[in-house]
């Protein structure tokens, strides 16, 4: 673990060698601005703040809401972080840090978004009818299955699964890699089947199921990771092309990558389980937890 943090390290100070023909920005780490990602996160973030201020001035004592809004910044602060600042320009140019940037998509924003539970104050935001029209739209009934039925936890975590593995096939990865739209359907599934895993887990049953999904996640995760760790040949050929600017062979990039996928991501839903089996454990023990 601590090879792999220095060499995070290394590859974060040093200065590319070649670049991507002559654009001046190749070299140069910025931020990016894609009104695609860009405005959803703003939109967001506004109707947020407005619904909170407009739901503050009907109700008086809001302490649990409180750490609502400290899950829901997280998440989207570490959003923004992981698709906005320079970790994605970084992301770009070697596969380790792409790596990182779905990670914190995938295992830190989604499951502080679904902690936040966030969509009453969406709602609150909008006008009186709009609001009505929209509150109609998410309890009609075909609306109100398909959430339920996404969200069930082995539903939710195939899905998830599946997203996982199939945008990693090296002909998907290496197309997300070259092509903008790809990229941004790579980023929207994620995203999405992460947040239908993490509401599954963190809200559709008691502890015990939800220790178990987190477990299958975290083995099968760890074993696509071990698999491009401990590969002897380069499988995603356009995501490291660009690898031995940075000082590394395009096989080193991408066993960094699988070692990032297989040991600290894997760490996070072991924790998650670990977490949710110690509070299984709890409840079960409680008095009056049997006959309940």
């Amino acid at each position: 673990m601590s090879a792999l943090i220095c060499a995070l390290i290394v590859l974060t100070t040093a200065v590319p060698t070649m670049a991507h023909g002559d654009d001046a920005h190749a070299t140069t780490m910025s931020w990016t601005f894609d009104p695609w990602i860009v405005l959803p996160i703003v939109v967001i973030s506004f109707l947020y703040v407005a619904g909170r201020i407009r739901l503050s001035r009907r109700v008086q004592r809001s302490d649990r809401m409180h750490w609502h809004d400290l899950f829901f910044w997280g998440g989207m602060l570490t959003l923004a972080g992981a698709i906005i600042s320079p970790l994605h320009w970084l992301g770009e140019r070697l596969f380790t840090f792409h790596m990182i940037e779905h990670e914190i998509v995938m295992a830190v924003s989604a499951p502080l978004i679904v902690l936040a539970r966030p969509i009453a104050l969406l709602l609150w935001a909008l006008p009186k009818r709009a609001r009505r029209v929209a509150g109609a739209v998410l309890q009609a009934p075909l609306i109100r299955r398909s959430w339920a039925w996404c969200t069930e936890s082995t539903i939710a975590t195939v899905i998830h699964g599946v997203a996982i593995w199939g945008w990693h096939l090296p002909y998907l990865f290496d197309a997300a890699v070259t092509n903008t739209a790809m990229h941004r359907l790579q980023h929207l599934c994620f995203f999405a089947t992460a947040v239908l895993f993490w509401w599954a887990v963190v809200w559709k049953n008691d502890h015990g199921a939800p220790a178990w999904h987190l477990f299958v996640t975290m083995v099968h995760t760890s074993i696509l990771g071990a698999l491009m760790a401990l590969s002897l040949r380069v499988l995603y050929i356009a995501q490291t092309q660009t690898a031995t600017a940075w000082g590394l062979t395009p096989l080193e990039d991408q066993q960094l990558a699988g070692m990032i996928m297989w040991i600290p991501a894997g760490t996070i839903y072991a924790a998650a389980a670990m977490a949710m089996l110690a509070l299984w454990i709890r409840g079960s023990s409680e008095p009056g937890a049997h006959n309940a």
